[in-house]
């Protein structure tokens, strides 16, 4: 029985289903720190299942409460571990300091890649301003057997000096390279598997977005071809779904089955504002069992150590 089936009678939650690869509006839960076990599990599920899930109508929600549920889903990391100042508890996703419109996985250079985030929208432009996520289970699967194995067996190297502050040369702005000098304080290097197995689902995803430097082991001109075929099928668009925010939304993505983009589509006079708090993610493992690798840096201070999988 699929989650949609059994959380009306459970809990009283409704899952809405919104595309055939990902996306669920979630309706029926107040979320907060006060949360039941039960209904805590259904949101799981959801998540597990529909990869990133939507509500709607969460006014009462503050910065205290959204962590507060965010421990009831795992254990938050801190904010970010290079941009201190943006935050204590959530980091803020403002665009006064810069704009994240790349298709990116959420802190990849570290070596304890987030499980998932809780983002609520506190300011939004009177137009645009969308965030699309993918799926990169939807998308691995959709590879050829050819493409699978060729992908199993590749690693890349994530740094955050291939982030999405990439195009600041191109948008003169002090607050943006004010944000860019934070972003790269400290640098981190992390080798990964291309392909990671879920910790949780066992389902096989692809592991890249514009945090990869290169493909270990192979020319720029070969990672370049190769990172730009196999994030093509990341962003096709049946493995996609557009949120569209309004005031009172959360939105909680499974940070190791999307990446995301948020659509910078108005006007530098508008101003948008999310918070986003994560959750603390087990060091990512491929299909051969191998884990991922640090090469540079130390992520102890932003993360917990990576929870143990059950046996």
């Amino acid at each position: 029985m699929s989650v949609d089936d059994a959380a009306v009678p459970a809990t009283g939650v409704r899952v809405v289903k919104l595309g055939a690869h990902l996306g669920a509006r979630i309706e029926g839960v107040r979320l907060g720190g006060e949360l039941d076990a039960r209904t805590v599990a259904t949101v799981v599920a959801a998540l597990h299942e529909h990869k990133v899930i939507f509500f709607r109508g969460q006014h009462h929600l503050t910065e205290d409460g959204q962590y507060e549920f965010a421990q009831l889903l795992g254990t938050p990391t801190t904010p970010h571990p290079t941009v201190t100042s943006a935050g204590a508890k959530s980091l803020a996703i403002d665009s006064h300091q810069t704009r994240s419109n790349v298709w990116h996985t959420d802190v990849t250079f570290v070596d304890r890649v987030p499980s998932a985030s809780i983002l609520r929208a506190v300011a939004l432009p009177s137009y645009g301003g969308s965030t699309t996520w993918a799926s990169t289970v939807a998308a691995y699967d959709a590879l050829p057997a050819p493409l699978k194995l060729l992908a199993e067996n590749l690693r890349a190297r994530h740094t955050n000096r291939y982030d999405y502050a990439a195009d600041i040369e191109d948008r003169p702005d002090d607050r943006d390279r004010t944000y860019r000098s934070e972003f790269e304080s400290t640098y981190f290097e992390t080798e990964h598997p291309v392909v990671e197995v879920h910790p949780e689902t066992g389902e096989r995803a692809l592991l890249l977005g514009c945090f990869v430097k290169e493909i270990a082991g192979l020319s720029s001109s070969e990672s370049r071809a190769l990172l730009r075929m196999f994030q093509d099928r990341v962003t096709r668009l049946e493995h996609t779904t557009r949120w569209d925010w309004s005031l009172g939304d959360v939105a909680i993505w499974d940070n190791r089955a999307t990446q995301h983009y948020a659509v910078d589509d108005y006007d530098g006079s508008e101003h948008r504002r999310l918070t986003r708090i994560t959750l603390a993610g087990a060091v990512p493992v491929g299909v051969d069992g191998t884990t991922s690798t640090v090469i540079a840096g130390d992520a102890a201070d932003y993360a917990s150590a990576p929870p143990k999988r059950a046996a």
